[in-house]
Order: C-alpha cells, then structure tokens, then sequence
C-alpha cells in the first residue's frame, strides 16, 4: 500500500489531462479484469433503467469504469496537491446558498451524493469552510490513516466515526454552524431505511437526511460534484423548500427523485458499481 501511495503521490505532478488519460486506459482494463463488480454495474443499470438495451448498458459501464479510475488517480491531487492548484481546479457555484444560511444562524445539511468528484470537490469547499463529515474506517490502517488526514488536511473539518451518535453529528454541526456532509445514497442495510422507488425498483434508502435535518432543525442543502472536462464544479443548489415534511417517506422518496434528475445529466459519473438493492424486502429473491 505505501507503494500505492507514493506512485498517487509522483501521479499528481501531471497534468490533469495526462492523468485522465492514463486512468481511461487504466478504466478499460479494468473493465474487463474486474469481472464482479461489471456484473453488479450491468445489475444496477438494468434495475434503473429497464428500457436501456444491453448494448447501451455496457458502454455506459465502460464509460464508468474511466471515471473512477480517474477518481483513483486524483487522490494525490486531493492529499497533497497546493490549496491554490485546488482552487484553480474546482469551481464552485452557488456558495451563497450555504454562506447566506449560517449567517443567519441557520445549521445546514449538506446532501451531497456519491458522484465520482466527491472527494476532490469536498476538500475544495472545505477551503472555504470547516464541514462535519462521516467516516468509515478502512480495512488496511496504511490507507486508513491517510484518508483520514487527507480529509481533515486543512484542520478545519469536524470528522465522527460512522459508529458514534446522532448526538455527536449535531453538536459538531452546532459548533459555527457548520455545514453537515451527508451521503445518504447506498444501500447500508435495514436498519433505519425505508423501500422506496429509486429509477425503477424499490431500494432500501436510509432516512437520515429527513430525520437529521427535523432533529437539528436545519436546512437540507443539495450540492453536486460533477467533473467537466479536465476540471471540476462543485453545484451547490437552492435549499429544499418544506423539507422536511410530516411525511418520512415522502421525504425519501424526494431525496431520490432529486438525485435522479442529477443522475440523468451525466449517468457515467454516479457510482454504479455499489449495490445499490442489495437489502430487499422479506421474501423477495435477491438481484447479485
């Protein structure tokens, strides 16, 4: 893994367009040595778009494969490229959506889901502004140790472990109001999800991002990292107007029909290489 890490680290010297090229050659390989996780992306596509010929579902997770490659090789951008070079990579629009909201003293969730840019265009915001995020612990403590420096590489960021409270997320949220970054989007089992439609077939979706923005009372915030070309936009929306409602599920079910309409604009770049339906209800045959 220090190997891994110290090729990133020499990676990140090249141009952003000598690198995407390296990871689109990589991304075909992979896409034909990688043999399971093409077979849960060609899954996923058929369970969301059902009218999506074969032929059309494997060019688009060949497409997928090159983007995340490219995410790969953008780590050593992420962990150890300059502030400035951030800033000249990543724009951000709609900033004073969030900027308007804490000064008026308002805490904020930020609904940000899992398109390939997340990693690159969260640091950059976090330039801006400290952020509460949730991290998962790696398996292997060499990668582990550097993910968690590398998202708190500005000492500005409030990070909880996915195993502590609620209690621990809002307090850190409390604390300058600061903005709450909540991926939402995956399948992390039963346990406080709800099935609801995603594209064409019910998944099992969480309902955090209702339940924590009631509690904390704040404001549900949708922002959007897409990469465009050699560079990356980080879109930040409007605030979720009636959000959250008296209805849960109805909630839910609006968090993902926004997330769709997002999905829509540049398929290649959602994570479809997740398993997305692997909870299924009682009774139901599972689709991996």
């Amino acid at each position: 893994m220090k190997f891994v890490l110290a090729l990133l680290w020499l990676l990140r010297l090249l141009p952003v367009s000598v690198l995407h090229a390296l990871a689109w050659c990589l991304g075909q390989m992979l896409y034909l040595l990688a043999r399971e996780r093409r077979r849960v992306g060609l899954i996923n596509l058929r369970l969301c778009f059902p009218d999506m010929s074969l032929a059309e579902r494997r060019r688009l997770i060949r497409r997928h494969f090159a983007e995340m490659m490219k995410l790969v090789l953008e780590y050593g951008i992420v962990w150890w490229s300059s502030p400035a070079r951030l800033r000249r990579l990543v724009e951000i629009r709609g900033l004073e959506h969030i900027q308007r909201l804490r000064e008026q003293g308002e805490d904020v969730v930020l609904f940000y889901p899992h398109f390939v840019s997340f990693e690159i265009c969260a640091l950059r915001l976090n330039l801006e502004m400290p952020l509460v995020s949730v991290y998962s612990h790696q398996k292997n403590e060499t990668l582990d140790a550097q993910f968690y420096r590398g998202r708190n590489r500005f000492d500005n960021a409030y990070i909880v472990s996915r195993q502590e409270s609620l209690r621990s997320i809002i307090k850190a949220m409390r604390k300058e109001h600061t903005p709450f970054l909540y991926l939402p989007d995956q399948d992390f089992g039963p346990r406080d999800a709800i099935f609801v439609n995603f594209f064409a077939t019910e998944a099992a979706t969480i309902t955090g991002l209702s339940r924590i923005a009631s509690i904390a009372k704040a404001r549900v915030v949708p922002a959007i990292a897409r990469r465009v070309g050699n560079r990356f936009v980080l879109e930040i929306h409007p605030p979720l107007e009636d959000f959250p409602s008296a209805d849960l599920a109805a909630d839910t079910r609006r968090m993902n029909a926004f997330l769709e309409q997002r999905i829509l604009e540049t398929p290649e770049q959602y994570f479809w290489l997740h398993k997305r339906f692997k909870t299924r209800p009682p009774g139901q045959a599972r689709f991996y």
